[in-house]
């Protein structure tokens, strides 16, 4: 079953199979005091591929099945199946050009993340990193504020946008952090080479932790008294000045 955060499957055999055939799963939920082999089975299955486990009452395991019989059992997958960033940049490599990575860092709003997406999709970026907490989530909302751009698009999830930060400037990346606080104008940036565009949160803006390690710290020139773009606006005119200096 579809909803708006993604799909939801009921029953301890399908969940099961889904978990067995390696489907991306992002939570199981189980009625508290679950008992059987089958149960438990399933439940070492998930240990073993560390997907988060739930245990709940019976009053609310009732509201999620809505008169189904569903075993005492939910699983619910991602709208996308997410890509890990490794992969994301081998498949990028592959490619031939230079790569290009977004990464948002705390942008929470679904329609900046599909807007985000599609201006990154159109101008031809490789993969999107996102946290996988602290972020907008991937639902059904923001796949269609991306005119299914996040269907198309390599989507990364990470526990710590450092991680992927040092294993893409082992790779060559230069880190470029869009920031009102740059010290140089996007346009002088080179953007030519292997790049990831950081974005922040409109309110925060971009972390300590991951501004201390971009290599270049850009702003957009602006000449009005309004203090700052929309997110995903300032997002599109990054990606497409990368597109400039490519010339394509």
């Amino acid at each position: 079953m579809e909803n708006d955060k993604g799909y939801v499957l009921y029953g301890i055999h399908p969940v099961t199979e889904a978990v067995l055939s390696g489907r991306q799963i992002e939570k199981v939920v189980f009625k508290q005091g679950l008992e059987g082999p089958q149960f438990r089975t399933l439940l070492s299955e998930l240990q073993k591929r560390k997907i988060p486990v739930q245990f709940v009452p019976a009053e609310k395991i009732a509201r999620i099945a809505k008169g189904r019989s569903i075993q005492g059992v939910a699983a619910y997958l991602p709208v996308i199946d997410y890509v890990p960033f490794e992969d994301a940049v081998a498949r990028a490599m592959e490619r031939g050009n230079a790569p290009v990575f977004i990464m948002l860092d705390g942008v929470s709003d679904v329609r900046n993340l599909g807007a985000i997406a599609r201006s990154a999709e159109c101008a031809g970026a490789d993969a999107i990193i996102l946290p996988a907490k602290g972020g907008a989530a991937i639902n059904a909302g923001a796949v269609k504020a991306s005119a299914g751009a996040l269907l198309r698009i390599d989507t990364c999830k990470t526990q710590n946008l450092r991680i992927p930060l040092y294993y893409l400037k082992e790779q060559g990346f230069t880190i470029v952090a869009a920031t009102e606080k740059g010290d140089v104008p996007i346009y002088e940036a080179d953007l030519t080479g292997p790049t990831v565009i950081v974005m922040g949160s409109e309110g925060k803006g971009i972390s300590d932790s991951v501004l201390k390690l971009c290599d270049i710290k850009a702003r957009i020139p602006m000449r009005g008294e309004t203090a700052s773009l929309n997110v995903s606006v300032a997002a599109a005119i990054v990606l497409f000045e990368s597109v400039r200096q490519r010339g394509v």
